[in-house]
């Protein structure tokens, strides 16, 4: 369970890095994810250990062989539960010397994971950090996957740095009103081509323990849940150490989290390959046309990074995929020729369902630019009748570089514990986005002043530019106001000029 004192234990880990001299957060993450993988490398030895005993047969899967390594080294030494207890230097040659070359060297086959271990590295050389951290980390209670999966996701939460082209952390909360909005089956196949820390798909596999806990029970669907489900790309071998353990603490055994520039390798094997697309791809601007996918720049000719994401969308998707992304206002309303044939192709070519507008502070710290969540359906032959549009006005925090929480824990999110007052409504509209959007059909009678309305794809088309943009469509009601005629102001403006001279006179009475 994640308790304060849980909160707390972490905080410490923290602080124990930063005065050790490891203050960039996203170098402490990766060391963290090294030590938490070599702590879990010994917890799998010793599950297959007790198994052996208990049934009397061989270990199955040796993680740490019998003997010594290559350097004399013995293999049981290599195990966190041995070079936990031992002194500090100690402690520091084992891992630094032996752990992490037996960790790049041993590949865990089979295991996406493992692969990511190939260049682990120990990123510093304080003998006692290193104990410290070790035992801070040993005194955490993660036996259960509910607790390991939140140890890490806090962690995560302490990466306050935005990373580089345009990458930053996707609030939880927006991710969880994304994957309710699409609600996965156990049937889907679930991409993010921009996966950064695995957010999108975590939540996912969340949604579906909670909503479909026959699923694992089911040996085809336990099988797809934890070998063919989850797809996750990205060029940033840090983000996809992070993802993959993110992935793994919340008990997913084998995600296809791998290595590739989504905008510049060619997507032949994956074209229609998933049935639901959830993501939020960095927007860096543009990219040059010698750089990018061939096969992207066919649907659409750009160098936006934006309207290039929006084409892998619908390349990657089968027909019938649903997809849930994240896209700057620009998408919406640009006006170059690429911009109009995006949008276009969602409202004649697929299934535009809907844009829900988000207000500018929801990336705050990261960034201030304005964003929308697009939902559509793939289906080559159009389908789009009404779209469902929302003004999002809060999101249960500030909006300020701070975001703090606007009401108490458990009504924030997307499905709070307790039902919202109108006034806490005001506050968090996440809710009530959800709760609309699972009753579409009453939407079509809101009127275009009301927070959410439906807009008809005739007049969507009439436009001559697509444009999706809330304010294209919204009605601002203006209430009548009254003010007083001129000549009334005039006497008022004397009145007032005749106190102020009286009130001289008295003050320049009082002074003779």
């Amino acid at each position: 369970m994640f308790t304060g004192t849980v909160r707390t234990q972490i905080d410490q880990i923290w602080n124990a890095f930063w005065s050790g001299g490891v203050s960039n957060p996203l170098s402490v993450i990766e060391q963290l994810t090294f030590l938490l993988f070599i702590k879990r490398l010994d917890d799998l030895h010793t599950v297959e250990e007790r198994k052996s005993e208990d049934l009397g047969i061989p270990m199955q899967r040796n993680i740490f062989p019998e003997g010594a390594d290559d350097k004399g080294e013995a293999y049981d030494n290599l195990r966190w539960s041995r070079f936990k207890n031992f002194e500090a230097r100690e402690m520091m040659r084992i891992v630094d010397e032996h752990v992490f070359p037996f960790l790049r060297q041993m590949g865990e086959e089979g295991s996406s994971y493992g692969t990511h271990m190939k260049d682990a590295r120990l990123g510093f050389s304080n003998p006692n950090l290193l104990a410290k951290v070790v035992q801070m980390l040993d005194d955490i209670p993660m036996e259960d996957r509910d607790t390991k999966g939140d140890v890490f996701e806090y962690m995560l939460g302490k990466i306050a740095s935005a990373g580089q082209n345009g990458q930053f952390r996707t609030p939880r909360h927006i991710i969880n009103l994304m994957v309710n909005l699409m609600a996965p089956t156990p049937q889907d196949t679930i991409c993010d081509p921009a996966v950064g820390t695995c957010g999108f798909l975590v939540a996912a596999g969340e949604y579906l323990r909670d909503n479909h806990p026959k699923m694992l029970r089911d040996k085809e669907q336990r099988k797809h849940f934890h070998n063919d489900m989850f797809h996750g790309f990205d060029f940033d071998s840090t983000m996809l150490r992070i993802g993959a353990m993110n992935m793994t603490l919340h008990g997913v055994d084998n995600p296809d989290v791998a290595y590739r520039d989504s905008l510049a390798e060619e997507h032949g094997a994956d074209e229609g390959r998933y049935s639901l697309i959830l993501a939020n791809p960095p927007f860096a601007g543009s990219l040059d046309y010698d750089t990018t996918s061939k096969d992207l720049l066919k649907i659409v000719k750009t160098k936006k990074t934006e309207l290039l994401f929006m084409a892998l969308f619908l390349r990657l998707m089968r027909t019938g995929g649903r997809a849930a992304v994240v896209v700057p206002d620009g998408v919406l309303f640009g006006s170059s020729k690429a911009h109009k044939d995006i949008r276009k192709m969602l409202v004649e070519d697929h299934k535009l369902d809907a844009i829900i507008k988000m207000p500018s502070g929801v990336f705050r710290p990261y960034a201030g630019v304005s964003c929308a969540i697009v939902v559509f359906t793939k289906t080559g032959v159009g389908g789009t009748e009404d779209v469902w549009f929302y003004d999002m006005e809060a999101d249960g925090q500030s909006l300020d570089d701070k975001r703090t929480p606007l009401l108490d824990a458990d009504k924030l999110g997307p499905t709070p514990a307790v039902a919202l007052s109108e006034d806490e409504h005001a506050k968090n509209n996440l809710p009530d986005i959800l709760t609309r959007w699972q009753a579409l059909e009453a939407e079509a009678d809101r009127p275009r002043t009301a927070q959410s309305f439906m807009v008809p794809a005739s007049e969507i088309i009439a436009t001559g530019s697509w444009d999706l943009s809330l304010n294209r469509y919204k009605e601002i009601e203006h209430e009548e106001v009254e003010h007083a005629t001129p000549s009334e102001i005039i006497a008022d403006l004397r009145a007032l000029e005749a106190e102020i001279t009286e009130g001289l006179d008295r003050l320049e009475g009082m002074l003779e």
